[in-house]
């Protein structure tokens, strides 16, 4: 590893254990919030699609019930927002779940390369969302250090938050 990925990395060590001690967080349930969020917002999908394939809208209130208790659970999760980093995070999470459910099709028909391939963009969309959970990326200045050729490493994020979790 050349000198300034080494020091980049050491920087993102830090803001990691940082955030930790700053916020005494739970990774552990905070990890299954979020997962319990993903399939909120796959409920409210399937809603979505039921009431509009059998034309009845009852289920256009369970899909307004389901998001009344999503949007609540994920402010517990994103508090304080900047920007449209509430819808944001929204999206990260649920189009890594999504990635995870085209995953697990492609492995059960075979297709284990390309079931790879989409568990690994989710957990990089999964990865992104605790980057900015945790602020330990800001996002406004993403497209700069893109420029810059600095590294974002959101899969070493994760890996150094399943470090720091407490049971």
């Amino acid at each position: 590893m050349d000198e300034t990925k080494r020091k980049n990395w050491e920087e993102l060590l830090d803001k990691i254990k940082k955030a930790h001690l700053e916020h005494k967080l739970d990774l552990s349930t905070d990890e299954d919030l979020s997962i319990g969020i993903m399939n909120l917002v796959s409920l409210e999908e399937h809603f979505f699609f039921t009431a509009e394939k059998t034309k009845k809208d009852e289920y256009f209130d369970l899909l307004g019930e389901v998001r009344g208790v999503r949007k609540e659970l994920l402010a517990k999760l994103m508090p304080v927002n900047e920007g449209e980093s509430w819808c944001i995070s929204k999206h990260l999470l649920s189009s890594a779940m999504r990635l995870i459910e085209v995953g697990t099709k492609l492995d059960s028909t075979g297709r284990r390369d390309e079931a790879k391939a989409a568990y690994d963009s989710a957990f990089k969309l999964y990865s992104l969302f605790w980057a900015l959970r945790l602020k330990l990326i800001d996002a406004s200045n993403i497209k700069k250090a893109k420029e810059e050729g600095k590294p974002l490493d959101f899969e070493s994020i994760m890996t150094e938050l399943i470090n720091c979790c407490e049971e």
